[in-house]
């Protein structure tokens, strides 16, 4: 039923999330973060605080009211 190349596949799956899970963690250790539960760095960036309203981490057009980093370069280049 299953292929080599599913096994691949389903390998190379694993093997990348664990490995952003590793640096992540890396990244969390260097900064003093608990540590305690490393599998939560899978959707959640090590330095990312959580709370949408925070100035650090929000989005700039909801804080602020300007533009996105990726819609200046996508004016940035509409205008050439």
């Amino acid at each position: 039923m299953s292929n080599e190349d599913h096994k691949l596949k389903h390998s190379q799956r694993i093997h990348q999330k664990e490995t952003k899970i590793k640096r992540q963690v890396k990244i969390a250790k260097e900064y003093g973060l608990d540590v305690s539960e490393p599998h939560k760095f899978i959707k959640h960036h090590a330095m990312n605080c959580g709370i949408p309203n925070c100035v650090m981490c929000g989005n700039p057009r909801k804080i602020w009211g300007e533009k996105t980093i990726q819609e200046k370069k996508f004016e940035e280049k509409s205008d050439e």
